[in-house]
């Protein structure tokens, strides 16, 4: 990676980037933009900001392998968990779930979650997330929160992530749900 000097140096935030867990985990499109718009060297500075802030992995839900020696290169670890079509939600969803809490269980990760565009298929993991790992209880109350963290409204298929996560009762082991949940 080419060494930069000056402001360059401090990177630029990714694009839509938030926080979903304060300092722990957050969301962003791919850096370096998605499809056509991608721009190797925005890549490379959202990867110096990224660095710069202690993400120590990100975490790409791409199907392709896409930008994954990049990530390496700017020294940061990287895993590649393809998200899949439409009908494989109920299949992959739990592996998903299970590498984020994976490595949020490390206090020490600090992780960046991305898909190509900051759009509903991401927003609707991030809801899912919320209900796997306990931080809420209900799928409306995932909707609502992760709508104002990304200051984002949750579509139908966002929505349909969060239905498929209640129903499949894709919850991790351990978790205690109130009855009537």
């Amino acid at each position: 990676m080419t060494t930069l000097r000056g402001r360059w140096a401090q990177g630029l935030e990714p694009r839509m980037f938030c926080w979903i867990i304060k300092d722990r985990l957050a969301a962003s499109e791919r850096p370096g933009g998605f499809a056509r718009n991608h721009r190797k060297i925005r890549r490379q500075e959202e990867l110096i900001w990224l660095a710069q802030n202690g993400f120590t992995r990100v975490i790409s839900l791409l199907d392709s392998p896409h930008n994954l020696h990049a990530y390496g290169e700017a020294g940061i670890a990287c895993e590649h968990v393809p998200l899949g079509r439409h009908d494989e939600l109920a299949d992959r969803l739990p592996y998903i779930y299970e590498s984020l809490a994976r490595r949020l269980d490390v206090p020490t990760e600090r992780i960046l979650l991305h898909h190509e565009e900051f759009g509903d298929r991401l927003i609707g993991i991030l809801a899912g997330y919320l209900l796997y790992s306990g931080l809420v209880d209900e799928g409306p109350h995932a909707t609502l929160l992760i709508e104002r963290l990304t200051s984002r409204e949750l579509g139908a298929i966002g929505r349909e992530i969060v239905s498929v996560t209640v129903s499949d009762q894709i919850i991790r082991s351990g978790v205690a749900r109130p009855s009537g949940s």
